[in-house]
Order: structure tokens, then C-alpha cells, then sequence
């Protein structure tokens, strides 16, 4: 299947988001087609997180479209958000694992909460999932016990156990050597082509996006500047762009007048 055929998994369109008055997002579109990692990229507070969870169905646009497996999750009702969620594997940053349950536990829960399987079919299953993230041998231990790595893996393994056709992680090298980080980014590959899934990835780290990324898509305060391979992205002569891949700090010029105005307002 060559890529102009594959299917779209993702479509937004048109997305605006507020939080209060001030706006977030602004005319967000975005297509995501089956088995790619699409990673979106940006600064601190540029909207990427908040993009995330309205994909998710977290937050409800003020407008625009979002259609999950063909599916518009804008207009879907509770019941049938839960069961596309179902097909849908998330990954948080710090592994969001429950510390009252050992780490077999916590990759088991969302087997039990969801589906009708007896406890070995179950226990079979999340072991094999931490098998895949060489966890096999920890499986007895609890949260507090595991590396920062570890605890990433561990939230790996309990996002796909139920074998999504997509799977969200957000910041996965955060907090990482760049040894661990590495080994993360080559896992994510391994789980695109071992599993066929769609993933994608919130990251503002640029070693990991330019490893795992098949496409990126880069925000800036709330807006899209550019989606595109690699090879567009690192050629791209938007300053914002290139501010970002050599790491320099965009230099505002403020107005003087103008900042006087925003102090001084009521």
C-alpha cells in the first residue's frame, strides 16, 4: 500500500480553542494517515498539549471538526466516546501508573475495566506486553520502585495492552538521560511496525522527532506554522522554524507604548 492510499485515521479541521476569552488554538487542520508517527512539535505553552486533548475528546473545540476512525468526536455522546476511546492507547508523561498496585497490576486494569476476559487470558496478555518492553522481570515490583525509564515503559506497556489502532505519548523523553531516551525512540519504532498502529507524539525534544517522525507538525502560540517530512521541516525558511532547530530564543520587539498600555489597563 503505497502512502496516497492509505487510510486517514486523523482528520482535524478547522480546530479553534478557547480557554475563557483567550483563544489557544487557532484553525488547527491536521491529517494523520494509518502507521505513520506524526509528531507535533513546539515550545512551552505553544498549544501542542492542549491540541492533544481536544484530539483526545478531553475538551470540546469552539469550532472545527475532528473525526477519529471516521468517526466525529466533536458531536459523539458519552457512551459512544467511551468505545472509540477503547481503540485508543495514551501514554502520559510520567507514567500515570496507580501506586497502590505492582506493576503487573497497573498493566492488567485497563483488561479488566474493559473487557470480559477470564484473569489468565488477562495476566497472559499483560505479560506479554512487558515482555515487549523488556519489563518481564519487574512485573512484581510497585511504582516507587521503577526508574524514571522504567516508569515510562510501564505506561507503554498499559497503553497498548489492548492492541490500539492509535496510540498518544506525550512527552516520552522528558525527564530522560539520552541513553534512555534513545532506547525509548527505538521502542516507539519497533511498536509502529510490530503492531501496525498510527502514532502520535507531543515532544518539543528534537533528537527524539527527527529519529521517530514520519511527518511533523510544528505550533507555534496556538498556530500550525508547518506540517511536512523531515527533510521540509529542516529546510524550512520560517524563522520561527529555524529559532527552534538551533535553539535560539525568538527576540520580540516590545513597543514601549504598548507594554506602558498592558500594565497600566484595568
Amino acid at each position: 500500500m503505497n502512502e496516497t492510499s492509505k487510510k486517514t485515521i486523523i482528520d482535524v479541521k478547522g480546530l479553534n480553542a478557547f480557554y475563557g476569552d483567550r483563544q489557544i488554538l487557532s484553525d488547527i487542520s491536521l491529517e494523520i494517515i494509518e502507521n505513520e508517527i506524526m509528531v507535533i512539535m513546539g515550545h512551552s505553552g505553544s498549544g501542542k498539549s492542549t491540541l492533544l486533548r481536544h484530539v483526545l475528546g478531553l475538551n470540546r473545540p469552539v469550532s472545527g471538526s475532528i473525526k477519529i476512525l471516521d468517526q466525529e468526536i466533536t458531536t459523539l455522546d458519552h457512551y459512544a466516546l467511551y468505545e472509540l476511546r477503547k481503540k485508543i492507547g495514551v501514554a502520559f508523561q510520567n507514567g500515570a501508573m496507580f501506586s497502590s498496585m505492582n506493576l503487573l497490576e497497573n498493566v492488567e486494569l485497563p483488561l479488566h475495566e474493559h473487557t470480559r476476559l477470564d484473569k489468565n487470558t488477562i495476566r497472559i496478555m499483560a505479560r506479554l506486553k512487558l515482555e515487549l518492553m523488556d519489563l518481564g522481570d519487574n512485573e512484581s515490583l510497585m511504582p516507587s520502585e521503577l526508574s524514571g525509564g522504567m516508569l515510562k515503559r510501564a505506561g507503554l506497556a498499559r497503553a497498548v495492552v489492548m492492541d490500539p489502532n492509535i496510540l498518544f505519548f506525550d512527552e516520552p523523553s522528558a525527564g530522560l538521560d539520552p541513553v534512555t531516551s534513545a532506547e525509548l525512540d527505538d521502542l516507539i519504532l519497533q511498536l509502529r511496525d510490530a503492531m501496525n498502529m498510527t502514532i502520535v507524539v507531543v515532544t518539543h525534544e528534537l533528537e527524539s522527532a527527527f529519529k521517530i517522525a514520519d511527518r511533523i507538525t510544528v505550533i507555534d502560540k496556538g498556530k500550525q506554522i508547518m506540517t511536512g517530512n523531515k527533510e521540509e521541516i529542516k529546510d524550512s525558511d520560517d524563522p520561527r522554524i529555524i529559532n527552534m532547530l538551533q535553539r535560539r530564543a525568538a527576540n520580540e520587539t516590545i513597543n514601549a507604548d504598548d507594554y506602558l498600555n498592558k500594565l497600566t489597563r484595568n
